[in-house]
């Protein structure tokens, strides 16, 4: 009962029983405690619990009728909700819409292992993920293979529109992923459709189930709306990655726009709506004002109100983070122990329990145990997250097949796959934005092959065309170069429907590559795979020599 009631502690308590237990126990007894726990939690004699009685009934969480954040002390249907959803992912709680500690305790752990921040508090992006990671939706189906229709329709249930939901929320559309094709999921549908340039009928068809796979890239949504990145008033007109941004803060906070990077009417209407609703000038234009406002509160990417990660290894972090510092090194620090385990409230500020989990990885790391993160230890937290190691770096472009080859089968949101960012300054989850590009940038890394970086497809085409960085255009495509996709033709590369690989074999028209992004041949996450392509097949292709 010990470790439950630590993790009811905040950060400045009292770390005596943690330290004991974790000197007979270990590490990883996090795993065996969740299980026990949850044994405990259903029998009805965790914390002194009593016969359950009749629990409200359950509301969904991204209704209305649901507050912003979900926290303990209160009992709603929405909390019924929140139980069974942590019960359909292993949690085993009495469902009583009561959030008290023993839902505290297994939110945190979902949080935790879900790469969320771990504060407890159940927010937009807490909430999206739960849905999003099925609980008990169906398996996904590849839409491509025979076991889905030829049409995908409103009324279906199942594994196809599982897959259907998640290629949706992929494209920033804000629909559950619960395996049910209704009313939300065909309007969706008819959005992405038009969007596309396709029949906005509603159906899942040949063109659209393509359309869903092929657009591996949008623009980035890591951009901080609050940075000198982005302009002081983000107004009606203007494009790229601060809207795409602008979008995404407004999804988590209940709208329903495609993340297109595009500020048009549709975005208008939503910053209108969010502005008029959080007691604002309903103008439009997002100054600063509105800017706060959608960053407040924020249930994940840095926990509430904590400071956004920081990449330990730039030249913003200090060489060794110690305790006593708050910054968004911190933050980073603590969601990349919580990958390896451990159980801290992400809030950027580096306390004894941070120190206690810093000592415990380097302990389990063979480090020097001095709570101290520096050089070694940053090296090690960054490392040990993606597990197969890597090729060694250098070898020039003659190596850029031989790494990115090695790399296939990395899935998705893993932490070997969100590790790829680091090449271009990124400290984000591959679940949350298209990242095909950036892991040509970590193979262009690894080599040594160019010195160039980028998460944007038109990048690496402007300066190949451009000549620049040892990059050139080729039209005799041999194993080993880079080659982009324009999906929707003319070869201007923009609109966010763009890819980009390396080029792995080459047989007349036809060509296999290696990608990252890109969906899965035999169905489930997407990842970095091997995929064949064409050079007839109705979109552009342009290929880039690295010499």
């Amino acid at each position: 009962m010990g470790r439950l009631a630590f993790l009811a502690h905040s950060e400045n308590e009292n770390t005596r029983h943690r330290g004991a237990l974790r000197a007979t126990t270990g590490w990883r007894i996090r795993i065996g405690t969740v299980a026990a726990t949850a044994a405990m939690v259903s029998a009805g004699i965790v914390l002194g619990a009593g016969p359950a009685a009749a629990a409200p009934a359950a509301i969904k969480l991204t209704s209305v009728s649901c507050p912003n954040e979900i926290v303990q002390g209160q009992l709603s249907g929405c909390v019924t909700e929140l139980q069974n959803l942590l019960n359909a992912h292993g949690a085993g709680l009495v469902v009583d819409g009561q959030f008290g500690p023993s839902t505290l305790y297994a939110v945190r752990e979902y949080q935790a292992a879900t790469a969320i921040a771990v504060d407890g508090r159940v927010g937009p992006a807490t909430k999206s993920k739960l849905y999003a990671t099925g609980g008990s939706a169906p398996a996904p189906v590849n839409l491509q293979s025979s076991s889905c229709p030829a049409n995908v329709v409103q009324g279906d249930k199942g594994g196809c529109v599982s897959e259907l939901q998640r290629l949706l929320r992929h494209h920033g559309y804000a629909v559950d992923v619960d395996g049910d094709f209704g009313a939300g999921t065909a309007s969706a549908v008819r959005g992405f459709q038009s969007s596309h340039g396709l029949t906005a009928d509603g159906q899942v068809g040949t063109n659209t189930k393509r359309a869903l796979y092929d657009t591996d890239e949008s623009p980035s949504t890591s951009v901080d709306l609050r940075s000198a990145s982005c302009p002081a008033n983000i107004v009606e007109g203007e494009s790229g990655g601060c809207v795409a941004t602008l979008q995404a803060l407004l999804n988590g906070k209940g709208q329903q726009l495609a993340v297109d990077g595009e500020f048009g009417p549709a975005t208008l209407s939503a910053v209108k709506a969010f502005q008029s609703a959080s007691g604002l000038i309903a103008d439009g234009q997002v100054g600063p004002n509105t800017k706060a406002a959608l960053y407040a509160n924020i249930g994940g990417g840095g926990g509430n109100g904590a400071p956004a990660p920081i990449n330990l290894n730039s030249a913003s972090c200090p060489n060794e983070i110690v305790q006593g510092q708050r910054s968004g090194c911190v933050t980073e620090l603590q969601s990349l122990l919580n990958h390896h385990g451990a159980d801290l409230a992400v809030d950027g500020d580096f306390g004894a329990l941070t120190d206690s989990a810093v000592r415990d990885f380097q302990s389990e790391k063979g480090l020097s145990v001095d709570g101290h993160v520096g050089p070694n230890t940053k090296a090690a937290l960054y490392g040990a997250v993606t597990p197969p190691s890597s090729p060694p770096p250098g070898g020039g472009y003659g190596k850029i097949l031989d790494v990115a080859a090695a790399e296939a089968g990395t899935v998705e949101g893993s932490a070997r796959a969100n590790s790829y960012g680091s090449s271009v300054g990124l400290s984000l989850s591959t679940s949350d934005y298209a990242w095909c590009a950036t892991f040509v940038s970590w193979v262009a890394k690894q080599t040594g092959a160019t010195s160039y970086r980028n998460s944007y497809v038109s990048g690496w085409v402007n300066q190949a065309r451009a000549g620049n960085y040892h990059l050139s255009v080729t039209t005799d495509p041999q194993p080993g170069d880079i080659v982009a996709f324009d999906w929707d033709g003319g070869s201007d590369f923009t609109g966010g429907n763009e890819h980009i690989g390396i080029v792995r074999t080459v047989s007349g028209s036809s060509l296999t590559t290696v990608e990252g992004n890109t969906s899965n041949p035999n169905g489930g996450s997407d990842g970095v795979y091997v995929k064949s392509r064409g050079t007839n097949n109705g979109y552009d292709v342009v290929f880039i020599r690295v010499r």
